[in-house]
């Protein structure tokens, strides 16, 4: 029997647009939160058709139910005119009636112009398991080599068959629907690529060269990763005006198992080289979920110079700035914080984390370095960020 997992997120008391890429357990989750909600499964082929050809019925079925009722609509980039009706019923009706609007895309909604409510509906993202929805129950090598999807967690010894029927059928698949290439061959060839950019500075002219597609054709496809939220950028930050720092953004796949089954290294293990990109991808979801849920704000970025200096990610909101520097490595030296140190003295972090794979929690002046379970502990408690 697979396992079920608590989720961190809370479903907020008003209608809300629920993004998270398929697969990291979305529809589950509302059916636990949401247990009484009227259902629209747009997966369901004969409801889409449906409702397509009968649009009127959506607003008959909807207004019929009792006061308070939650509506859940799941997939809805699946019939984005759907959301003309949410927004009529919204505006005759004001709470009466509860919308949940789950979404693995938003690029159809963006694409066509959809209404998106004008406001009335709040945006809540979803990830793969955090550390702490693991109960920190976990080998770092694990995470690292097949990601933290729930269908993987849940059935580890089948992990590998899991991740490669998620890559074949559902993003060479699907996302190659979205992307609207004419020339499978050289969206499948940009796969690969994206697979081997992840955790790295990109420069799309030269993906472009690589992959032998041009140069707006790649972008279009990042695009779609992104809009699809299998894909991250992670832009630069500039904190010194005077001296010369990398402007290029990174990028990141969403889940390290995801990015190894696409590099086709699910069934290679882990190596060295691979090991410090996978832990970026792994402390970025990590961050990117506790912002979500925390409701932290702020922005994600790196910082880099030509000459080498380097900060993994840096968290910025209002005047409060948090360096933090990922380590593979099991054990910390300390020239690995050497930049956090500089931008410290200099005044630009009001704070400066470490993180590797190591056992011991370490303190350098004003660099805490802590074990990766650590590092999530802190950051589920809300004592990194703030």
């Amino acid at each position: 029997m697979l396992a079920m997992y608590a989720r961190s997120l809370s479903p907020p008391d008003q209608s809300f647009f629920l993004f998270g890429p398929r697969g990291t357990g979305k529809t589950t989750w509302l059916r636990q939160q949401l247990p009484n909600a009227h259902w629209f499964d747009l997966l369901r082929l004969p409801l889409v058709l449906e409702l397509t050809r009968r649009p009127e019925t959506f607003r008959g079925r909807v207004e019929a139910l009792p006061k308070g009722s939650w509506v859940v609509i799941d997939e809805v980039q699946r019939l984005p005119q759907l959301l003309d009706e949410v927004h009529a019923i919204h505006a005759e009706h004001g709470r009466r009636i509860r919308f949940a609007l789950s979404g693995s895309s938003a690029r159809k909604l963006r694409r066509l112009d959809v209404n998106l409510l004008a406001g009335r509906a709040i945006t809540r993202q979803f990830f793969p398991l955090t550390a702490a929805e693991l109960d920190f129950d976990f080998a770092i090598d694990d995470l690292l080599a097949t990601g933290c999807l729930p269908m993987v967690r849940s059935d580890p010894k089948s992990s590998i068959d899991v991740l490669e029927a998620y890559v074949g059928t559902y993003l060479r698949e699907e996302i190659q629907q979205e992307a609207l290439a004419k020339d499978i061959g050289s969206f499948t060839r940009f796969l690969d690529i994206a697979a081997i950019c992840n955790g790295q500075v990109v420069n799309v002219a030269g993906v472009a060269r690589d992959a032998g597609v041009a140069r707006p054709t790649v972008a279009r496809y990042f695009d779609v990763l992104v809009d699809t939220l299998i894909g991250v950028w992670l832009p630069a930050w500039r904190p010194r005006a005077r001296i010369k720092e990398v402007q290029h953004p990174k990028f990141f796949l969403f889940d390290p198992g995801v990015a190894r089954a696409l590099a086709g290294r699910l069934r290679e293990p882990l190596e060295s080289v691979e090991r410090g990109f996978l832990l970026e991808t792994l402390v970025l979801h990590e961050l990117r979920a506790a912002i979500n849920v925390q409701g932290l704000g702020g922005a994600l970025s790196y910082w880099r110079t030509p000459g080498g200096s380097e900060i993994d990610f840096v968290w910025e909101r209002g005047k409060k700035r948090v360096g933090i520097e990922v380590k593979a490595a099991r054990e910390w030296r300390p020239e690995f914080g050497s930049a956090l140190a500089d931008l410290r003295r200099e005044g630009q972090l009001s704070a400066a984390f470490g993180v590797y794979c190591g056992k011991e929690t370490l303190q350098q002046r004003d660099l805490r370095v802590l074990p990766f379970g650590e590092f999530a502990r802190a950051l589920a408690r809300g004592d990194l960020l703030a």
